[in-house]
C-alpha cells in the first residue's frame, strides 16, 4: 500500500466522509486504498468474496454524485458486508458448503439502503456457518484470525493468532485491520457485540425491527438483528442511520421513523438513570472483570448519570430460552436447503436419498448439531424433556 493509501485507510468513516465532501480526495482514490488494504489483510481470511471491480464501478458513480452535489449519507464510503446478507448477482454463502454457487437474484433491504446512501461494497466477509458459532471457526471457508496478536508474558515472541469472536468475526476483523471503514453484522445471541469486543471496535445490536431482516439468510427469525460494526461510536451511528427504517417487506419491521443517530451523540448523559442488573455479576467472577465492571459504573457516575442497581429475575432463564427458540427456528429455517432449488446438490437414488446426501455433505458439524437439537425441541413427543 502506498503512503497516500495508508493515510486514507487511517481515517475514520466520519473523517473520510468529510474529506470526500471537501474534495480532498476522490471516492476512487479511497476505494483503491481499501482494495489494497483488503489484499494486504488476506492472511486474516476475513473475506470470502472480494469485489474490487464492483467497488470501482460504485466509486465512479459516487464521484459523479459528489461532483453534482448529490451526495448520500455514505457517498463513496467503502464497506464490507457479512456474507449472510443477500447481494444481487454476488456469491452469497452464509459460509456454508450447501450454498456453493448461490448468486441471489435480489438484494437484501439493508444492503439496498446502504447502496442508495452511496456506500461502496468491498466484498463479503467470513462468518461462522449460518451464523452459528462464537469464534468464527465453523466456516466452510476456514477460520478468521483476529488482527490483534497475543502478547507474550515471558518475552518469548509468542504471537499466536487470536479468534476474532463470532459469528460476525470476518466483519470485525476487516474493520479492526483497517480493511473496511465499516461493516454489516448480525446479532442473534451476541454475534455483533462479542466479535466487536474481541477486535476492539464498536458493534451495535439495534432494537428488534429497527433494521430489516428481509434478504438476510435466517438463523433464528425472532432473534436475528442486523446491525453496524465500525471503529468508533460516531461511525457506528452513521452506518445505523443508513441501515435503519421501516421495510414493508419485513412483517416485523418497526413502523417508526429512524432518528438522526449521529446528531444524538451529544455526550451529555447528566441526570440519566441507568439500571445495573445485579444478576449480571455472577459468583466467582474473575477479579479483573469485576474491576472493569466497577470502573464502568464509575465512568457513568463521573459523567453525571445515576447508576441504579436493579433486578432482572428472569435472567437465569435467558440461556435455556435462547437455545430452545434459536435452535427450533434454525431447524425450521434450514429445512429449505435440500438440494432442490439452489446451492449444493448431491445426487441420490431417490428424492429422500438426495435430501440426506446433500444435507450431510453441505452442513458442517456445528450446524448439523443445532438442527438436530432444534428438531428434537420441535418434536411433540419430547415436549416434557
Amino acid at each position: 500500500m502506498t503512503l497516500a493509501g495508508s493515510r486514507l485507510t487511517a481515517l475514520t468513516l466520519a473523517e473520510a466522509r468529510a474529506g470526500l465532501l471537501a474534495r480532498q480526495f476522490s471516492a476512487r482514490e479511497l476505494t483503491l486504498a481499501y482494495i489494497a488494504a483488503v489484499e494486504a489483510a488476506r492472511p486474516l481470511n476475513a473475506f470470502i468474496t472480494e469485489t474490487p471491480e464492483r467497488a470501482l464501478v460504485m466509486a465512479a458513480a459516487s464521484d459523479e454524485r459528489l461532483a453534482a452535489g448529490e451526495a448520500g449519507l455514505l457517498e463513496g464510503i467503502p464497506i464490507a458486508v457479512k456474507d449472510l446478507f443477500c447481494t444481487k448477482g454476488v456469491l452469497t454463502t452464509a459460509a456454508s458448503h450447501i450454498l456453493d454457487g448461490f448468486h441471489p437474484p435480489y438484494e437484501s433491504s439493508v444492503t439496498e439502503k446502504l447502496w442508495q446512501a452511496g456506500a461502496v461494497m468491498l466484498g463479503k466477509t467470513n462468518l461462522d456457518e449460518f451464523a452459528m458459532g462464537s469464534s468464527n471457526t465453523t466456516s466452510h471457508y476456514g477460520p478468521v484470525e483476529n488482527p490483534w496478536r497475543r502478547r507474550s508474558k515471558d518475552k518469548s515472541g509468542d504471537n499466536r493468532p487470536l479468534v476474532p469472536g463470532g459469528s460476525s468475526g470476518g466483519s470485525a476483523a476487516a474493520v479492526a485491520a483497517h480493511a473496511a471503514l465499516g461493516a454489516t453484522g448480525t446479532d442473534t445471541g451476541g454475534s455483533i457485540r462479542q466479535p466487536a469486543s474481541f477486535c476492539g471496535i464498536v458493534g451495535l445490536k439495534p432494537t428488534y425491527g429497527r433494521c430489516s431482516r428481509w434478504g438476510v439468510i435466517a438463523f433464528a427469525s425472532s432473534l436475528d438483528h442486523p446491525g453496524p460494526m465500525a471503529r468508533n461510536v460516531r461511525d457506528a451511528a452513521i452506518l445505523l442511520g443508513a441501515m435503519a427504517g421501516h421495510d414493508p417487506k419485513d412483517s416485523t419491521s418497526a413502523r417508526l421513523p429512524a432518528p438522526d443517530y449521529e446528531a444524538a451523540l451529544t455526550g451529555d448523559i447528566r441526570g440519566l438513570k441507568i439500571g445495573i442488573p445485579k444478576e449480571y455479576r455472577v459468583d466467582l467472577m474473575p477479579a479483573e472483570i469485576e474491576a472493569l465492571w466497577r470502573q464502568g459504573v464509575e465512568w457513568l457516575r463521573d459523567a453525571g448519570a445515576e447508576p441504579v442497581e436493579i433486578s432482572l429475575k428472569t435472567t437465569k432463564y435467558a440461556l435455556p430460552a435462547y437455545y430452545i427458540i434459536a435452535l427450533a427456528e434454525a431447524s425450521s429455517n434450514l429445512a429449505r436447503y435440500d438440494g432442490v432449488r439452489f446451492g449444493l446438490r448431491v445426487p441420490g437414488e431417490s428424492l429422500e436419498d438426495m435430501y440426506e446426501l446433500t444435507r450431510a455433505a453441505g452442513f458442517g458439524a456445528e450446524v448439523r448439531r443445532r438442527v438436530l437439537i432444534g428438531t428434537y425441541v420441535l418434536s411433540a413427543g419430547y415436549y416434557d424433556a
